[in-house]
């Protein structure tokens, strides 16, 4: 059996393409699909629909989900020849560090839902790809368990910020402890959106103590009760309820986050252009243009019909990052096209994960960035610094 793990390090994206049909000869097919379409069917066939939907739903009607996806099906690639792309590279810089392509593990959380173990098997992935990955504040594992799954790769921590700023505090003193360089802070859910697919199974995991290992790990949020959650669950969980929701905090509350952060922080959820300005100014690193994939607001501005405006008005002065309706490699290149400096990739790798574990994850990053690298050749482009508006054509 050929060995589909992580290629060597010269080896092309695309070359994960080679390594499958080979493997046929052999009368060996993958184990999941490669399309993500596929893929998100595949598992609602599989997976419980509590988690499933925890994952797929969207706020609302689900709107704002389809004008994600609506939104880049308006722009087309159009493909140069005779462009001299056989040597080429997805490479790029992101505050510092190398990539290998411009992929960020978005920072899915209760990923224990899926399977036993979520976020080590994400982090464990991410670190073989050389991928940064994000991990979001409500964890099934606590970070440094997930640090030490991640080893010498790149992580970022995501921050829902708490209405304690002991607690707050606490979350990014261990982060910076464990490696944690990049501060993603998402501005989007300070209350859950309305989610009709979670509220038809009254189905929300928190309530059974699942993805608040962060909490339940740290002693500043453990001090504040008189017995640990392993032994009273229900009073840990009215300390945690107040903390996670329920307080719309204001632009002056940044100076707090970077009192206590000091490597760079990224703003997630922005969708405005003045936003994007305000962020500017208060001096952050970057922003994420997101609405956190559909699941907050529903009938909300589709993500990529606002990047280029962004971009045009603050891409010279911090990192311009990009998630919402990310599903294919083509759909990386037009994002990249339109500005953003890198994307957070999510939904698809957690149908991996919940039907295969490490080995899911692992083959729905290599799939996305195989697509990616042949995306990028075929339109005749060698590197990330070629594409641009120029790149695309907006659809009638």
């Amino acid at each position: 059996m050929l060995d589909m793990t992580t290629p060597p390090p010269s080896t092309p994206l695309s070359n994960y393409a080679n390594e499958i049909y080979l493997a046929g000869l052999g009368g060996q097919v993958p184990a999941l699909p490669t399309d993500p379409a596929a893929m998100e069917e595949y598992a609602r066939e599989r997976v419980e629909p509590g988690p499933f939907w925890y994952a797929a739903g969207a706020a609302g009607a689900g709107a704002t989900y389809r004008a994600n996806l609506a939104a880049f099906d308006r722009w087309r690639i159009v493909p140069r020849m005779l462009a001299g792309a056989t040597d080429r590279s997805a490479a790029t810089t992101l505050f510092g560090r190398p990539l290998p392509a411009p992929v960020i593990t978005a920072p899915i959380g209760v990923q224990g839902i899926m399977h036993p173990d979520g976020e080590l098997a994400v982090a464990r992935v991410a670190a073989e790809l050389g991928l940064p990955m994000a991990l979001s504040t409500v964890s099934s594992h606590a970070m440094e368990d997930v640090a030490a799954a991640n080893g010498d790769g790149h992580r970022w921590f995501q921050l829902y910020w708490p209405n304690d700023e002991d607690v707050c505090a606490s979350f990014l003193a261990r982060a910076r402890a464990s490696g944690f360089s990049v501060l993603l802070v998402t501005l989007d859910t300070w209350l859950l959106g309305w989610r009709p697919h979670d509220l038809d199974r009254a189905y929300l995991p928190f309530l059974s103590g699942k993805g608040l290992a962060t909490y339940f790990s740290d002693p500043a949020f453990r001090a504040g009760l008189e017995k640990s959650p392993e032994e009273d669950l229900f009073a840990a969980l009215l300390r945690w309820l107040p903390m996670f929701t329920g307080n719309d905090k204001t632009w002056e509350n940044l100076g707090f986050l970077r009192d206590h952060w000091d490597g760079p922080i990224v703003l997630k959820g922005i969708q405005h252009v003045d936003d994007a300005r305000r962020a500017a100014d208060a001096g952050v690193e970057g922003i994420v243009v997101s609405n956190h994939g559909g699941r907050q607001v529903d009938g909300a501005v589709a993500s990529l019909d606002v990047l280029p405006g962004i971009v045009e008005a603050v891409g010279d002065r911090l990192e311009v990052l990009f998630d919402s309706g990310l599903r294919t490699g083509a759909d990386v290149l037009k994002a990249l096209a339109l500005g953003a400096k890198a994307v957070l990739y999510g939904r698809p790798w957690v149908y991996g994960l919940a039907l295969g574990g490490e080995d899911g994850v692992r083959h729905v990053l290599r799939c996305l960035l195989a697509d990616l690298d042949l995306g990028l050749a075929l339109s005749g482009n060698a590197s990330l610094a070629d594409l641009g508006p120029q790149t695309l054509a907006e659809r009638p």
